[in-house]
């Protein structure tokens, strides 16, 4: 049997569960059951269907190890809104929650929104933008700024709440903006969510600002390749993600009958539960994480449950699923301290 000196862990994309509760139940605790290792929601806007935070929300109290990762845009929707809701999330999932931030072109955002479209270059700058002020947010709260002091009536040691005092930088593109913080809400559980990035944004988005990147390749053949690429750039100190759409044999009906509609940017599998089992394994030696993208959530989602994570487990290729844990301790992350920490600011480091 191979060996595999530091086992890899899956991710299941969810945006296909839509959005009514009992479906986002059955398959959230269905992709807990079946031993993924998180779960991510995707935030293209659909009629009737609540934002992929709130989806992430509404599963954080009914699961109880996988992590809970929504997109959630930095270029149309304020720093400010987008740290404090995730700090609420990691709240409700128990430490569970990590970010996927994402910066799109998107003319009828803007339109919505009435700013005028952000392209090219720009979004990554905006796009290191929030992820700093977010950063900076999470830590204005120190860990023991909540006192409870029944007995001076305070509730707050406002010694140990902090301006952020962010601005954009002076070659900012899009229109500058400052904020000056503290956060409302107190340190998220994890002091700091692990956050992911697309590796297109990597450069104006610096590695040493993310916890992990999300790679794609056009053809499955070349997902190890990418990779490895990926991997030089940022280096060890930042997980790699492969993104991969997957079809399966399922309900005897061949991958390739099947009707997939893929998201055509990814690269994609088709075909058995033993053949994308050996697939993963190859490619788990190069990535630390893969992220799954099922053609039909619930079809491939039992064959995935049932044939491939069992025989990846077997195989001693998966990370062991994280009881009473964090999305920091699946990624292997320590807990920083804030970099505001007026006690223990020597070892704050970066705060990330």
């Amino acid at each position: 049997m191979s060996t595999f000196e530091k086992p890899g862990f899956l991710a299941i994309e969810l945006d296909g569960a839509g959005w009514d509760g009992a479906h986002l139940t059955r398959a959230v605790l269905a992709a807990e059951s079946a031993g993924f290792h998180a779960a991510t929601f995707t935030d293209a806007p659909a009629p009737g269907r609540a934002n992929a935070l709130q989806r992430a929300a509404f599963a954080g109290p009914v699961t109880h190890t996988i992590a809970l990762v929504p997109e959630v845009d930095t270029v149309y929707t304020e720093p400010f809104h987008v740290s404090t809701q995730l700090a609420s999330l990691d709240y409700v999932s128990g430490g569970r929650a990590g970010w996927i931030a994402t910066a799109a072109d998107a003319p009828g955002a803007a339109a919505a929104v009435g700013r005028a479209s952000v392209a090219g270059e720009a979004l990554g700058q905006e796009a290191a933008a929030s992820i700093e002020v977010s950063r900076r947010l999470w830590d204005s709260w120190e860990d023991d700024a909540v006192i409870r002091d029944v007995a001076t009536g305070r509730y707050i040691d406002v010694d140990k709440l902090h301006y952020v005092d962010f601005q954009t930088p002076a070659d900012f593109s899009g229109a500058g903006y400052s904020v000056k913080g503290p956060s409302i809400i107190p340190r998220p559980l994890q002091g700091q969510l692990p956050v992911l990035v697309p590796a297109s944004l990597l450069g104006e988005v610096p590695a040493d600002a993310v916890d992990a990147v999300l790679v794609t390749a056009p053809a499955a053949e070349l997902l190890a390749a990418e990779v490895r690429d990926v991997r030089a750039r940022v280096g060890a100190s930042v997980a790699v993600i492969a993104e991969l759409d997957v079809v399966l044999d399922a309900r005897g009906q061949a991958a390739a009958a099947r009707d997939a509609a893929f998201d055509g940017g990814r690269a994609a599998f088709a075909g058995s539960a033993a053949g994308l089992t050996d697939f993963l394994s190859d490619l788990l030696r190069a990535a630390d994480g893969v992220r799954l993208h099922p053609a039909s959530l619930f079809v491939d989602l039992e064959e995935l449950g049932r044939l491939v994570l069992p025989e990846l487990r077997s195989r001693g290729v998966l990370r062991p699923v994280v009881q009473d844990g964090t999305f920091r301790d699946l990624l292997g992350l320590e807990r920083p301290a804030s970099r505001y920490a007026t006690v223990s600011a020597a070892a704050a480091g970066t705060g990330k």
